[in-house]
């Protein structure tokens, strides 16, 4: 008798289950987001040489360690 109390007292808590996001409006923050990764990629990897947009290179300078750190040669 005193189990079937402590049960009957006892119950699980409740979860709450988030709604889920549709995707018109995940779509275009992961198009955003992805844009922005795809042009820090080019500025870290490829930003230099013939494919350089801009002159000199202050843009290799600034990025030169990520390069590294990301596995891209560059001298």
């Amino acid at each position: 008798m005193a189990e079937a109390a402590l049960s009957a007292a006892v119950s699980p808590p409740s979860v709450a289950v988030p709604a889920p996001l549709p995707v018109r409006v995940v779509l275009p923050w992961a198009l955003f987001v992805g844009l922005l990764a795809l042009i820090a990629l080019y500025f870290v990897g490829a930003e230099q040489g013939a494919t350089s947009l801009f002159a000199g290179s202050g843009v290799h300078e600034w990025v030169h360690d990520g390069r590294h750190l990301l596995g891209f040669p560059c001298h």
